[in-house]
């Protein structure tokens, strides 16, 4: 049976990118079938890679078979998987978040999880020599990957591991990182086609605190003006994106990549502490900002408290 490659519901550019990539690879390296399947529409700079590069959209899946045979990248949270996930046949793990548990295999599996700001650097290393084959659109995947999870090398979670490859990756195409960054941070940054739900929705993950349910959404751009000019209709869709997703409260961070800050929307009390509590910030307002916080997995996560 081919393998299903997938990555995290809500796919941003590693849980699109790294699944056709490493499906490639056990395809066309290691002979074995795969294919890149999505858990949901990309989101806008993914978008981008898959037109810039010419590659054909992953299917997107709501759920795995029983038996199927899957690789799961860039997480290992089953709330970010298909339902079905554990009566699916896992066979591999590779990723850059932390250990959260719950997932369960047939047997004994290959899991990789290292340190590094993104999913495709580990490939790029577990390829080894064999990387040199990747024809030029699987090294475009490879740098775009990693230029969005680092914000061209912004966010605290970068390595000099992972610049390093994306320098190499960058060398090898002959293409400038900060000209093509710019390309991938403009598509990004264009979310005038989507609903409020969809914004909050995009780019999200859910998490629990002391008993607290959250959805994280973080919103990259480099014009945070054009979702923040959206402010109180942003606010008044989390209650109900709360309520159809189970959630307690949606927490809404728009990230200002040049300036490297976020603003966190503020709609009650309960995200006036959670600002407080956290980040050590007061807000007075609908919104405050966030001096120097840009990584949710890094910045974010490990520091809300209620």
């Amino acid at each position: 049976m081919t393998i299903q490659v997938l990555g995290h519901k809500s796919p941003d550019t590693d849980s699109t990118g790294s699944p056709i990539l490493w499906a490639w690879y056990l395809s066309e390296i290691k002979g074995t079938p795969a294919q890149a399947v999505l858990l949901g529409e990309p989101n806008t700079e993914a978008a981008f890679l898959l037109k810039r590069w010419d590659l054909p959209k992953p299917a997107i899946i709501d759920d795995v078979a029983d038996d199927a045979p899957v690789v799961i990248v860039d997480t290992n949270n089953p709330a970010e998987l298909p339902s079905n996930i554990n009566n699916a046949d896992v066979q591999a793990i590779i990723d850059h978040h932390k250990l959260v548990g719950g997932l369960e295999t047939k047997g004994p599996i290959d899991i990789t999880i290292r340190p590094l700001a993104c999913t495709a650097t580990i490939m790029h290393d577990l390829m080894g020599d064999d990387a040199a084959k990747m024809p030029e659109w699987a090294k475009a995947t490879a740098l775009t990957c990693i230029l969005s999870d680092t914000l061209e090398f912004r966010s605290p979670t970068t390595t000099p591991h992972d610049k390093a490859v994306a320098e190499k990756l960058a060398a090898d195409l002959g293409i400038s990182i900060p000209d093509y960054a710019a390309e991938m941070f403009a598509a990004k940054s264009d979310v005038s086609s989507f609903s409020d739900a969809e914004l909050l929705r995009m780019d999200s993950k859910e998490y629990e605190v002391d008993g607290t349910k959250f959805r994280v959404s973080v919103l990259e751009t480099t014009s945070p003006a054009t979702v923040l000019d959206r402010k109180t209709s942003l606010i008044d869709t989390m209650t109900t994106v709360a309520s159809e997703d189970g959630v307690d409260q949606v927490l809404l961070f728009v990230v200002d990549i040049l300036n490297e800050e976020a603003t966190l929307l503020v709609p009650n009390d309960l995200v006036k502490t959670v600002a407080a509590k956290s980040f050590d910030a007061t807000a007075t307002g609908d919104s405050v900002v966030l001096p120097g916080i840009v990584s949710r997995k890094k910045q974010i996560i490990p520091n809300l408290k209620v």
